[in-house]
């Protein structure tokens, strides 16, 4: 149901880029009929307005408008205006690219232009000088502090209607928590960062990194020195791209993150039925991405004694031990196996540890390789027993 969401989503967006902002005459027999030979019109939609009921409802109802700035655009309030066009009220909106206050009163919602902040007003400018507002400002729950531009604004106020419209899960839903949270950390955050010349790091960078996303949807702007200045057809060509990266890292999260996260969480509550320590963890398929997965289940399982192991099947059919590192960005881990087994291989592995079958462990110790699952965590239960007596051999 949610990939049909995703594709219906992305042809109603793609459609939506082509419509021009033209405000056609009344139709008469005559422009019908060029209609209908130029193709821009269909017999079914002839018949709608063959209803004088609905075409008097459909010539009443007011075109949404959504407010941006003219000239140069960005990513956030490209990503922003997406976002919107998304849910079933801006659906259909028109997007009018102007700094002209009273052009801009006339708009159900303003983003990234105005000088006004106020959800009430659907108002989303984050320019003003007294504007310093994130995410943990704004949602105290949530741990990010990164000023927010237009994007996460609008994100942080319908992503979660954003989310639900896309891949049909409730807005209650814990799986579309844990999406919201993801692809503003992963996606929507960068955006922020870069629109308010937030650095990722203090001092100069030690090189330049000119393919993000808010680098590429620049590019798309007319050239210093172009004869035309036109952005118009840019800033479409922009939407249509951060729209396509959106849904393909919704797809990718939705269909790939999400379920390694269930397999990584449903492992941790299971393994104490492994090892009574509760410090290995097995997965019956290997490949699964866990890392990321476990620390932040650690956490949110409230786990006291840290996972040391973790136990999987190779492409082979042989097994697998790996050590948990201290952390997503160090080699450094929770505990080695032991210092004696690593580098030794096969027979001579076998009989320094006393395990059958044993295959090896690597020089470093961070992973070593039986035949079968019983001899790999027997190598977990013999490391995590010689730690307890001796916690120098602690991690390394």
């Amino acid at each position: 149901m949610w990939r049909f969401a995703l594709n219906r989503s992305t042809n109603i967006f793609n459609r939506s880029l082509n419509k021009s902002a033209t405000v056609l005459p009344p139709l008469n027999s005559q422009s019908i009929l060029v209609c209908l030979l130029s193709g821009d019109i269909t017999r079914t939609d002839l018949s709608f307005m063959s209803s004088p009921a609905k075409r008097l409802r459909a010539e009443n109802m007011s075109v949404k408008k959504i407010g941006t700035h003219n000239g140069t655009f960005h990513c956030d309030e490209v990503l922003a205006c997406f976002f919107l066009r998304q849910l079933p009220e801006y659906k259909d909106a028109e997007i009018i690219r102007t700094r002209d206050p009273a052009l801009l009163s006339e708009c159900d919602i303003v983003v990234d232009v105005g000088g006004e902040f106020d959800p009430k007003k659907h108002r989303y400018d984050h320019h003003q000088r007294t504007f310093s507002e994130s995410y943990h400002s704004l949602c105290p729950e949530k741990p990010w502090v990164t000023k927010l531009s237009s994007a996460g604004l609008v994100y942080l106020h319908f992503g979660r209607q954003l989310l639900a419209q896309l891949t049909q899960l409730k807005e209650d839903n814990r799986q579309l928590e844990v999406l919201y949270d993801k692809l503003y950390e992963n996606f929507v955050e960068e955006v922020d960062a870069v629109d308010n010349g937030i650095s990722q790091c203090d001092g100069e960078a030690r090189y330049s990194v000119s393919t993000t996303l808010s680098s590429r949807v620049g590019h798309l702007n007319p050239r210093w020195n172009s004869k035309s200045q036109d952005t118009e057809e840019g800033f479409k060509k922009a939407m249509k791209m951060v729209g396509e990266e959106f849904l393909d890292r919704l797809d990718f999260y939705r269909s790939s993150w999400l379920p390694a996260r269930e397999v990584v969480e449903k492992a941790i509550k299971e393994r104490n039925q492994v090892d009574p320590s509760g410090e290995v963890v097995l997965f019956s398929q290997g490949g699964c991405p866990w890392k990321e997965h476990l620390f932040s289940l650690e956490k949110e399982l409230q786990v006291e004694t840290p996972i040391k192991f973790i136990l999987y099947p190779d492409q082979n059919g042989q097994w697998r031990v790996q050590c948990v590192p201290a952390g997503l960005n160090t080699f450094q881990n929770r505990l080695s196996l032991l210092e004696e087994w690593r580098g030794v291989r096969d027979e001579a592995l076998s009989k320094l540890s006393g395990i059958k079958d044993c295959i090896f462990v690597h020089a470093s110790g961070f992973i070593g390789g039986n035949k079968t699952q019983e001899g790999a965590l027997e190598m977990a239960r013999r490391t995590l027993q010689a730690a307890a007596q001796s916690p120098a051999n602690g991690s390394s």
